[in-house]
């Protein structure tokens, strides 16, 4: 693999990895935002939707960790390659490009990652917990006042 093929695939890993954070705040503003808007307490709903978040999660999770693991391995093959090698006007690319890739490390991705899915539960339960509070509230000023 020559090294524009080498950068492509870099950036190929880069936009794959984009598109995995995307679909997870995607599903994440979805699922906040379906809870927000129910009015009724449904704990069963809740337990479900958080267990089919807890599983998406994982799952997304995975494959982010796997892209990024492929794009430090390209990101070692683009610095391994022999400079040497290379068409004389790729060299002044080189020295401009390299420094600037310097991707998150996978560690610091799962720990946000797991931050972003406990805090995501948390605030399905607490708007659960809401429902509920709302809900004995009402239940208590609809009585009539003796």
């Amino acid at each position: 693999m020559n090294y524009s093929n080498l950068i492509q695939l870099y950036f190929e890993r880069t936009t794959a990895l984009q598109n995995y954070w995307t679909l997870y705040v995607v599903i994440v503003g979805g699922l906040l935002a379906f809870s927000s808007l129910r009015k009724q307490p449904a704990a069963i709903t809740t337990l479900i939707v958080s267990l089919l978040f807890g599983l998406f999660a994982y799952e997304n999770l995975d494959a982010i960790k796997a892209t990024a693991i492929q794009r430090h391995a390209t990101l070692a093959a683009i610095k391994q390659s022999d400079p040497g090698s290379t068409a004389p006007e790729i060299k002044p690319v080189r020295e401009l490009l390299e420094p600037t890739l310097n991707p998150a490390p996978v560690s610091s991705t799962q720990t946000t990652h797991l931050v972003s899915d406990i805090l995501t539960i948390i605030g399905l339960w607490a708007m659960e917990l809401r429902r509920r509070k709302n809900t004995a509230v009402a239940a208590i000023a609809a009585q009539p006042f003796p």
